[in-house]
């Protein structure tokens, strides 16, 4: 099958084929082969690419600024006060003129209807950096990492997501496992589990890929079998830290610790993280918070966080990895 993806945009997980995203995977790991042998090929000289971040960044933006430098393509890094996008110009308006500018755009914010808005109007691939609603950006590196750690087929693999599971990485997650067949667990109270008409889609998905789908507030149910455990943090950007300690007390039971990783009953079982982290007081915000609450981590301990179980940081290399085969596959020859 001839996978041809040069043009499109990447708005969420929704919008590519199992095969698409196998495709995806595999071009990362030949350009990391590449990178660490030293025989990279530049495929993208001359061209131009608009990064917009409303929200700051230390993955996403590192990644995409390295990944096209590596392939000779420039980037122009609009932060938050760096454009007109949404207060004296309209998201139309603003994807009109880069369209004219830059050759693909990279969104980075708070509404997925900015994104989609930028791939109408501006006429050239748009890539989301991270939204409220996805990160698929992140979810095709957390493939590419569980695939380097494990031998078994997605069919075979059995992932847990653990906390808020109708965040955008739970969901993003969710897509990409239900799309290559994998068993795919969300673990957290009833109260934040995704809406009905979306696990029904999930559903679907498996029906057509073998993908299995469990969501449940049972923690020993969830994880028995697991052979990656995921989580993220219980209050993400743009909300009011006001319910910090609501999420406190609700998802305090879906923490990650020793005794969790145990109960999965693989003794190889690895742990994820999209990461920043609360693994311990060495933040402000993890100050703050064990200031006020009296713990001294969040969603993960420090003793699983540094643990050999660990693969957070193959996760933060293979963001470079994968937006560059997406760059490649959208904008290259």
């Amino acid at each position: 099958m001839t996978i041809a993806l040069k043009g499109r945009s990447l708005l969420s997980l929704e919008d590519m084929s199992p095969e698409e995203i196998r495709y995806l995977l595999t071009l990362a790991v030949e350009l990391r082969a590449e990178k660490r042998a030293g025989t990279e090929k530049r495929r993208l000289t001359g061209k131009s690419i608009a990064l917009i971040f409303e929200k700051d960044s230390t993955r996403t933006r590192t990644s995409f600024e390295v990944a096209a430098y590596d392939q000779g393509a420039h980037v122009t890094y609009l932060g938050p006060t760096g454009s007109q996008l949404g207060k004296k110009e309209s998201v139309k308006d603003t994807a009109r003129v880069l369209g004219r500018i830059y050759d693909a755009i990279e969104f980075r914010g708070s509404q997925q209807h900015h994104v989609e808005i930028l791939a109408q109007f501006s006429g050239k691939p748009v890539y989301n950096g991270l939204t409220d609603e996805a990160h698929p950006t992140q979810v095709l590196a957390d493939f590419m990492t569980i695939q380097a750690h494990t031998s078994a087929q997605p069919h075979e693999t059995a992932l847990v997501f653990m906390g808020d599971t109708h965040n955008n990485v739970a969901r993003s997650l969710a897509d990409g496992a239900m799309k290559l067949g994998a068993d795919m667990r969300l673990c957290g109270p009833k109260s934040l589990w995704p809406d009905t008409a979306t696990l029904e889609r999930w559903r679907g998905i498996g029906l057509e890929t073998g993908g299995r789908l469990m969501v449940s507030d049972d923690v020993n149910v969830a994880v028995k079998g697991a052979d990656f455990v995921y989580t993220d943090v219980w209050l993400s950007m743009g909300e009011p830290t006001e319910q910090w300690a609501e999420r406190i007390k609700l998802l305090s039971p879906y923490r990650v610790t020793s005794e969790l990783m145990r109960t999965t009953g693989r003794p190889n079982a690895k742990f994820l993280h999209c990461l920043p982290a609360f693994h311990n007081l060495e933040t402000g915000v993890g100050a703050e918070i064990g200031k006020q609450f009296g713990i001294d981590c969040m969603e993960v301990t420090d003793e699983v966080f540094e643990s050999g179980a660990s693969i957070v940081f193959d996760q933060s290399e293979n963001r470079m990895h994968t937006i560059k085969a997406l760059l490649i596959a959208t904008l290259g020859g």
